[in-house]
């Protein structure tokens, strides 16, 4: 296989490690915890992991380990960083004892089901050292739910003689081996498991996860986009750039890539939600910038929008609500000839205040709506290109305020989504250290008999060498939600807080931002180089912990 010269020379790259991972290593154990929510309901669903301590890694004495064999599962979507977990382990793994193995189960989830593996060699994780992608073993979206599907697990860890599975993914795939973890416990078979936290959105993590890997590298490939724009912005002066942004649960990614690179405009679905903001009241924002900046002149700009925009717009949200149980197996309206048709029988059938809604959406939202759904019969809100949405009720405002003589500038818009290009980026340094330390980590909870934990990195704007590594119960992130109707157990996800500070940095500074050019151009990642360009974590990271004010 080619490389380009900088994937040989990441190669090379050795990750940092705090100094508690560098020699020998104990386990020191904390407090005991509580899920943060529905205590009585987690504990009696999880009798065997509920309670259990946070856990500390600290210098130890010299010990000897048998060998061990561990599986791991790459799970969800792809994060720059994954294989350097897997790395880690396996470098951890192979430092206690020289015999143990490392299997890869295969295209995620399934792969532990259908008993589809291979055992990762030297060779072949030094192929992978660094780099970016899941393709080392290949990820997967098939969930642990089923008793059937753990018993299939036992078989094949049975015949490979595995004794712990390492599931790196995000708060979904996390609370599977919480599921698998406590399943295990309860059929005594002797398999431990571990997760690792992951995912770009930043919307896992809480008091003890400090960030999920894979946001620092992600958010970094978008501003460097997002400021390449702005430039190309400041220089044509012609074009209003509307660019969503991964990120459907939480706005982690469009405050996080606000922070970097300062555009004129950014919207926080959290804050849409909580002032209760309807979509004509957003658009009159965008409107009333793009009025202001003409009037000096400025008839171009940036607009950040997070993919999750529309579900937080509690109207639109009512909208959704409505069409799925109207449209979910509905024989009649599946029968029904022309879009037309389709959209008179919709508008009869909603209520009065969703009605008047669906009627102002540009039709090819509306159609998005009502033709676009999944094999459940919901709307698939993920595929609304809401920059287009938004970007068409500008422009008809806009031509509203002309008419009336209020509005006398020039409006031209592109649109953009920024999601897959950030997700396989060879990792940032930050990313780079932190998922490698991550995979040592999680070896020495295996070494230490744990299970339904998390592997835990913190202390994450200080050196490398000064971070914290442990593990935090799985439980202890727990809560009970609604999920395809029934209550179930589920990592609650982390928002973005409006009272944290990013935000309330963001909030002091977007009006200056909005009225004249204050655009960063971060560039691109700089993997080698001074420490403070190289090394530095995240804006979000910086404010919550006071680095920066």
């Amino acid at each position: 296989m080619q490389k380009s010269p900088l994937q040989i020379a990441r190669g090379n790259y050795q990750p940092k490690l705090p100094v508690a991972l560098k020699g020998n290593v104990k386990v020191q154990e904390g407090a005991a915890t509580q899920s943060v929510a529905d205590q009585e309901e987690i504990k009696a669903l999880f009798p065997n992991t509920y309670g259990l301590p946070v856990l500390e890694l600290v210098k130890g004495k010299e010990a000897s380990y048998p060998a061990i064999n561990v599986g791991v599962i790459l799970s969800g979507g792809q994060a720059p960083g994954g294989h350097n977990v897997i790395c880690g382990l396996f470098d951890g793994l192979k430092r206690l004892n020289k015999d143990s193995k490392l299997y890869g189960f295969l295209g995620g989830p399934s792969g532990l089901i259908e008993h589809q593996y291979t055992e990762l060699t030297a060779d072949i994780i030094d192929e992978y050292r660094n780099t970016g992608g899941f393709d080392i073993i290949g990820s997967g979206r098939t969930k642990l739910e089923e008793t059937w599907q753990f018993d299939k697990g036992i078989e094949i860890c049975k015949e490979l003689d595995i004794k712990a599975i390492v599931i790196i993914g995000g708060d979904d795939s996390n609370t599977n081996a919480c599921v698998l973890a406590e399943y295990y416990l309860q059929k005594q078979c002797g398999i431990q498991v571990i997760g690792c936290p992951k995912t770009i959105d930043g919307d896992l993590k809480n008091s003890m996860i400090e960030t999920s890997f894979g946001f620092d590298t992600a958010c970094k490939v978008y501003s460097e986009l997002i400021g390449n724009i702005q430039r190309d912005a400041n220089s044509a002066k012609k074009y209003w750039h509307f660019i969503r942004l991964m990120g459907r649960s939480a706005s982690h990614i469009a405050l996080e890539c606000a922070l970097q690179s300062q555009p004129n405009i950014c919207l926080i679905s959290e804050e849409v939600e909580k002032k209760n903001m309807t979509l004509n009241e957003i658009v009159d924002g965008i409107v009333n910038v793009i009025v202001e900046r003409s009037e000096a002149g400025l008839n171009f700009g940036t607009v950040l929008i997070p993919e999750g925009l529309i579900e937080f717009i509690p109207a639109m949200k009512r909208l959704i609500r409505e069409l799925n149980d109207l449209l979910a197996n509905n024989e009649e309206f599946l029968a029904m000839g022309t879009d037309d048709e389709k959209r008179q029988y919709v508008k009869g059938m909603l209520s009065p205040e969703s009605r008047e809604l669906y009627r102002s959406l540009p039709k090819g939202i509306a159609r998005q709506l009502t033709m676009d759904r999944d094999p459940h019969g919901n709307v698939q809100v993920s595929q609304i290109e809401t920059e287009k949405l938004l970007i068409e009720m500008v422009a008809k405002k806009l031509a509203m305020l002309k008419g009336e003589g209020k509005y006398k500038g020039k409006f031209a818009a592109l649109n953009h989504f920024f999601g897959y290009e950030g997700r396989c980026a060879t990792p940032s340094n930050f990313d780079a250290d932190y998922c490698y330390a991550l995979g040592i980590t999680a070896t020495y909870l295996i070494a230490a008999g744990k299970t339904g934990y998390m592997a835990l990195v913190r202390n994450l704007t200080a050196p490398a060498a000064e971070w914290i590594a442990g593990g935090v119960p799985i439980t202890m992130m727990m809560n009970m939600e609604k999920r395809n109707g029934k209550m179930k157990p589920v990592i609650q996800k982390a928002l973005v807080e409006l009272d944290g500070e990013p935000f309330k940095y963001f909030a002091a500074h977007r009006e200056s931002w909005a009225k004249t050019n204050q655009y960063i151009y971060p560039g691109p990642i700089q993997y080698y180089g001074p420490s403070e360009v190289c090394d530095l974590p995240t804006h979000t990271l910086l404010l919550e912990k006071g680095v920066i004010k």
